[in-house]
């Protein structure tokens, strides 16, 4: 039967191969993943450094040197430090922020809500402890406000103001004094999960670094913003939602 133009388009179109990106299930080229594989080795090189030193006192050179990256390569990623810094604090920060907003999506009491991002907090920084350190030491820089945590923060502390849950005579020191208390409390949490010597197990049966560290902690954080003692405990220590699932910010040390 002599073909007509329907059945040679019909035939050619079964006959045409995948393109590559189909005959390869959606893997992507060699190159974009050692691109990205580059990229995380600065980010996680950058997240050991300035959480050791400060962002101030890290260089190009030093962050390419500890990833093993030529220096050259950096500005294939990011235009400078500064913008290295910006990526790592939306890589190590900001999904975290994003994940507590999760938790805490279906609670409609402000209270309640900061309790659980100050528990779920300390026990990141108690798990990851380099994820702490570089909190503490840049928390307090010019850059903390604009964070993910430090936006979540006062826009919660200031719906219980709003809905009369929180009472406070000057809002933004009762944000820098609630600051200050979880950075002292990560600080805390994290040098005493870390100590093994008897003078600091010594120190325990005081409440340093004890039992529901993280639950009191969050009750003294709600004293601050104007809760009553008895009801800052109670709400401290409700049931907590699961914790956050973190696929980034590993920060291992690099075998050489």
């Amino acid at each position: 039967m002599p073909d007509t133009p329907n059945s040679r388009a019909t035939r050619q179109r079964k006959q045409k191969l995948p393109a590559p990106a189909e005959a390869t299930e959606g893997r992507q080229p060699r190159g974009t993943r050692r691109k990205r594989e580059t990229r995380t080795r600065l980010l996680d090189a950058a997240l050991r450094l300035m959480a050791e030193k400060g962002i101030g006192s890290v260089t190009i050179n030093d962050i390419t040197e500890a990833a093993d990256v030529g220096f050259g390569s950096f500005y294939n990623h990011f235009e400078s430090k500064e913008g290295i810094f910006a990526a790592l604090v939306e890589w190590v920060f900001e999904e975290f922020a994003d994940t507590l907003d999760r938790l805490a999506s279906g609670l409609s009491d402000p209270a309640e809500v900061v309790a659980i991002c100050v528990r779920h907090t300390l026990a990141r920084a108690r798990r990851e402890p380099v994820w702490g350190q570089l909190l503490i030491r840049e928390g307090f820089s010019v850059h903390a406000l604009n964070w993910g945590l430090g936006q979540r923060l006062l826009r919660d502390s200031q719906s219980g103001i709003s809905a009369r849950r929180f009472v406070v005579s000057d809002h933004f020191l009762c944000l820098i004094s609630v600051t200050g208390i979880i950075f002292a409390a990560i600080a805390a949490e994290m040098h005493f999960s870390a100590s093994v010597t008897p003078a600091v197990q010594g120190q325990k049966p005081s409440g340093l670094g004890g039992q529901h560290f993280a639950e009191r902690a969050a009750a003294v954080v709600l004293q601050a913003l104007g809760l009553k003692r008895v009801e800052a405990e109670r709400v401290a220590r409700l049931p907590l939602p699961g914790y956050p699932e973190i696929k980034v910010c590993r920060a291992k040390p690099r075998v050489r």
